[in-house]
């Protein structure tokens, strides 16, 4: 386990960061998905803690959860949000994080509902996720795209169903 740090992002595109950010503000659930021991994927529900994303994520688990033991053997993974008519796809590199002022920082109500332990206890820790890369589809919303839809049936054309780009972190 290591403590929070943040490697340098001089070479970030802050306008993509952002693009990102407003997609997936306000969605505090998301599917986090990691490689366990026999190599297959593993998909789970995770609540993302209230911090302005800068390309890291922030979760809390029980320290001897198979997904903090997945995250440690190979921190390849992958973070799933979808939001009505938005989906974004992140990918990136997990870390487990031990750091006491940051549990405290990010504990809330919320997350004290899920843990039986206080903040400080050493059997709760953060998974920190760094993301690499996003993809997002960002669509007009379900009429738009179903009239988009119906036209391009009738034109024989290609529907416009909103925005589809891949940035990276």
């Amino acid at each position: 386990m290591t403590t929070a740090t943040h490697p340098s992002r001089d070479d970030v595109d802050d306008e993509a960061v952002n693009k990102v950010r407003s997609l997936i503000e306000g969605v505090r659930t998301c599917m986090l998905t990691s490689i366990d021991r026999d190599g297959g994927l593993i998909s789970r529900p995770m609540a993302v803690q209230e911090v302005e994303f800068d390309g890291d994520l922030w979760f809390f688990s029980e320290a001897d959860s198979p997904k903090v033991a997945n995250v440690t053997a190979d921190p390849a993974v992958n973070v799933a949000f979808v939001d009505g008519s938005m989906w974004v796809s992140l990918k990136g590199r997990a870390e487990v994080v031990d750091d006491a002022a940051k549990k405290e920082e990010l504990w809330n109500p919320f997350v004290a509902a899920w843990f039986t332990h206080e903040p400080a206890d050493p059997a709760i820790v953060l998974i920190r996720v760094h993301s690499d890369s996003a993809e997002y589809w960002d669509s007009p919303g379900a009429a738009a795209t179903a009239l988009s839809m119906l036209k391009s049936t009738v034109t024989r054309g290609t529907p416009n169903v909103g925005n589809n780009e891949v940035v990276d972190l």
